[in-house]
């Protein structure tokens, strides 16, 4: 089974986050508002791809490593 995460978004589209991979960076990530249920959209990359701008519920954006958007999965 395919598991689509945060990584595999391309520029503009969204996803509705579904769970974490890596507890420790879980903890991290629901701290700076990525909770379940909510949609995220990908807003650009820098050049080389990496690190990725991510649009949290409409509300702020977050600038995430690519290793760390991996650890979001999505449906």
């Amino acid at each position: 089974m395919f598991v689509k995460t945060v990584s595999h978004l391309k520029r503009g589209e969204k996803g509705v986050i579904k769970s974490f991979t890596d507890p420790v960076m879980s903890l991290k990530l629901l701290e700076m508002g990525c909770v379940p249920g909510c949609t995220v959209r990908l807003d650009g990359a820098a050049p080389f791809g990496d690190p990725v701008c991510l649009n949290v519920g409409g509300q702020y954006c977050l600038s995430l490593r690519i290793s760390e958007a991996a650890t979001i999965e999505i449906e």
